[in-house]
């Protein structure tokens, strides 16, 4: 097993990608330890996953929260090995139509936070630990309506940089993985009903050169590869699971002749 006797902090481990990642971390061999702030996911989490997860209430938003978490983690489990900085929230933040408290909050969110979690986590990992953030294709898509996100996702692919760069002293990596569009609760938030929903993942399939949508464990697998020992040598990469949308764009159904 690729995990065997690490040790992993995930935030917003209690659905999507987050899920699907401590779902296939305990399935390799580590201890995992979960947050979110909505306490029935996170019930249901414990419940699927078993007593191999430690859950743990709280806002990433909350730095005190976080760290009480992170701490109280690291003092059930063990030294983490892994933190897959996860937790995040959508958001369209479209001009001439948005508040301040809006676009701050995505920024809070999906990058503030960030920070903070690997702040918090820094005296609780070992030395050679893996570190990675979760970025997106928004970083360089430059989709409309989309400023505060895209801010904050390429926030955190430069965040990493420099990361890595004050960690490396301790062999800690520092890496990013960014997904395209998946099957998460972030799309699915998007459509009111299951033909909504079919209608969007056709819309967006046209987009994507490999004419899918994602999983979220096909982003988990990636998640897996860089936290593991395999990636000893990967420190401030980024890396893209999107059906080729950043690669290749051209090479989408939508301009296929």
């Amino acid at each position: 097993m690729r995990l065997k006797n690490k040790v992993a902090l995930i935030t917003g481990g209690n659905s999507g990608i987050g899920l699907a990642t401590a779902r296939l971390f305990l399935a390799e061999g580590a201890r995992v330890a979960i947050t979110g702030r909505n306490a029935e996911t996170l019930d249901a989490a414990a419940k699927e996953l078993g007593s191999g997860l430690l859950t743990f209430q709280a806002d990433v938003k909350d730095v005190d929260a976080t760290e009480r978490a992170i701490a109280h983690a690291a003092e059930r489990l063990g030294p983490l090995d892994i933190v897959f900085a996860n937790a995040g929230i959508g958001g369209s933040t479209p001009l001439g139509k948005t508040g301040l408290a809006a676009f701050e909050e995505v920024l809070r969110v999906n990058l503030t936070a960030v920070f903070f979690t690997v702040q918090a986590a820094v005296p609780h990992l070992r030395d050679g630990a893996s570190v990675v953030l979760n970025g997106s294709v928004h970083s360089v898509l430059g989709a409309p309506g989309y400023s505060a996100y895209a801010a904050s996702k390429a926030g955190v692919r430069s965040m990493a940089r420099v990361l890595a760069s004050e960690l490396s002293p301790r062999g800690i990596r520092v890496n990013v993985v960014s997904p395209g569009a998946a099957h998460t609760p972030i799309w699915s938030a998007q459509a009111s009903s299951p033909e909504a929903y079919a209608a969007l993942e056709k819309r967006l399939a046209l987009g994507i050169p490999l004419g899918r949508m994602g999983d979220a464990e096909e982003v988990a697998k990636t998640v897996l590869f860089l936290a593991s020992d395999d990636a000893s040598n990967i420190q401030a990469a980024e890396f893209f699971v999107d059906g080729g949308t950043t690669g290749s764009p051209m090479g989408a159904p939508i301009y296929r002749t």
